[in-house]
């Protein structure tokens, strides 16, 4: 069982360290935020803002996207890797909201997440960070992995570990921790080789424990 004294120390170090974290997706707005999203699957988000901005010089709109030609859409995305399915949840997504939502983005996350190609983790990063919506916390492999080490669940489904973390943190810091989760497990706890010892959660770290046992 958490206690609220870990919670509470976790996300004290969190603000400290990161005070003005959010996504390092490059967007003029909500549906550009969006289309990034979407192509940061199995992708670096340098990669894509190196791909965004001659992509939305291309297209500008939902409706530029839902008539685009899909083998041209396709050169622009390619760099961002499995470029055929993207191409065409982008197109589809935004022909759906064109046809039912006059090419504007739904504020729900319930009606996000029925367009096409569009997951909880894709609808959170785009109502968080693109409306200051906290509609869940986007779960990530960062997120995933720290979450786990950290000893803050047990799961090990994106979903179920959204749901775990949404009962133990703050939801006025849903946004910002997501964010803050995500360079910390690039600056410190990452994957292959987490810096632990440079780790200001080391105290609180149940891998920490578990590895100096």
């Amino acid at each position: 069982m958490l206690n609220n004294g870990k919670i509470e120390r976790i996300v004290d170090f969190l603000k400290t360290r990161y005070p003005n974290a959010t996504t390092a997706l490059k967007s003029k707005n909500p549906f550009q935020l969006l289309i990034a999203t979407i192509l940061s699957a199995q992708c670096t988000d340098e990669r894509v803002n190196k791909v965004t901005p001659e992509l939305f010089k291309r297209y500008e709109s939902p409706f530029d996207f839902a008539n685009a030609n899909i083998k041209e859409l396709e050169k622009y995305i390619k760099s961002t890797g499995f470029y055929h399915n993207k191409a065409k949840n982008i197109i589809n997504c935004c022909r759906e909201l064109v046809e039912k939502h006059k090419g504007e983005l739904p504020k729900d996350i319930n009606e996000l997440v029925k367009l096409p190609g569009i997951g909880r983790k894709t609808a959170n990063v785009v109502l968080g960070n693109g409306y200051g919506i906290a509609s869940g916390i986007v779960v990530d492999t960062h997120v995933l992995r720290v979450s786990q080490r950290l000893g803050l669940t047990k799961n090990r489904d994106a979903l179920k570990v959204e749901y775990d973390l949404m009962q133990i943190i703050p939801k006025d810091y849903w946004i910002g921790f997501s964010n803050a989760m995500i360079l910390f497990g690039r600056e410190i706890c990452n994957s292959r080789k987490p810096l632990c010892e440079m780790c200001g959660l080391k105290d609180v770290c149940d891998y920490f424990k578990r590895s100096n046992q």
